[in-house]
């Protein structure tokens, strides 16, 4: 179950832009505390729709054998859900934002140029809101009949890897600012680029784990 989990939970991770996020946070005038804030947001938002998500599915008993079906039936739900995401977000075409005229940037634009405390939380909460393949990691342990400790265990490590993207560049920074700023630049700068393509790989791969298993499950082969 946890090697389950934590293989959604690493797709839920693959997040281009909570990297170019964290590289501009790091570069503002009050690098430490923009981005510290920033990750207790994302942990905030992580944990809550962790624990909704849980307390969602085991109210509906799909943890339970007669909820083999429905059980299933969600994962296929969410493996639809996930390349709908995918063809989605290879769709979309977003106009380049204008600094002349923030007033017609999206939030998050508007957010991260103003970089602060207050800010850097809200972002936190807005990009890790829970997406496909986090649902996909939660329901796992949710929808598993294991004990309160192994449940616990397996949440704690899925909220651990989803957030990743964001806790472990600030540990890198604060052992080793100079160097993981650089490093950090480069790597937001390949995902700019290539960032979309990134994200449409996990979704899709998400989505078709996903799909297979859920019908595995509803013709009883698993």
């Amino acid at each position: 179950m946890i090697g389950e989990a934590a293989g959604f939970a690493v797709l839920a991770a693959v997040s281009p832009t909570a990297l170019i996020v964290m590289a501009v946070f790091l570069g503002s005038a009050n690098p430490r505390l923009t981005a510290f804030s920033y990750v207790i947001g994302a942990f905030a938002m992580t944990v809550v729709m962790a624990l909704v998500v849980l307390f969602v599915l085991r109210a509906t008993g799909l943890n339970l054998p007669r909820g083999h079906d429905p059980r299933y039936g969600l994962r296929l739900g969410l493996g639809i859900l996930a390349v709908g995401a995918a063809v989605f977000v290879t769709r979309r075409k977003r106009p380049a934002p204008d600094p002349a005229e923030p007033r017609r940037q999206g939030l998050m634009a508007r957010l991260i140029s103003m970089p602060s405390a207050r800010t850097a939380f809200a972002a936190g909460v807005l990009i890790f809101a829970p997406s496909a393949t986090f649902v996909a990691a939660v329901q796992v342990p949710a929808t598993a009949r294991a004990d309160i400790p192994i449940t616990a265990l397996t949440l704690v490590i899925i909220i651990l890897i989803t957030c990743m993207v964001v806790w472990i560049p600030l540990l890198a920074y604060l052992a080793a600012p100079q160097a993981t700023e650089r490093q950090l630049k480069r790597i937001s700068d390949w995902l700019r680029a290539h960032g979309k393509a990134v994200a449409v790989y996990a979704l899709g791969l998400c989505g078709v784990v996903l799909i297979v298993n859920g019908c595995l499950g509803l013709a009883g082969v698993v």
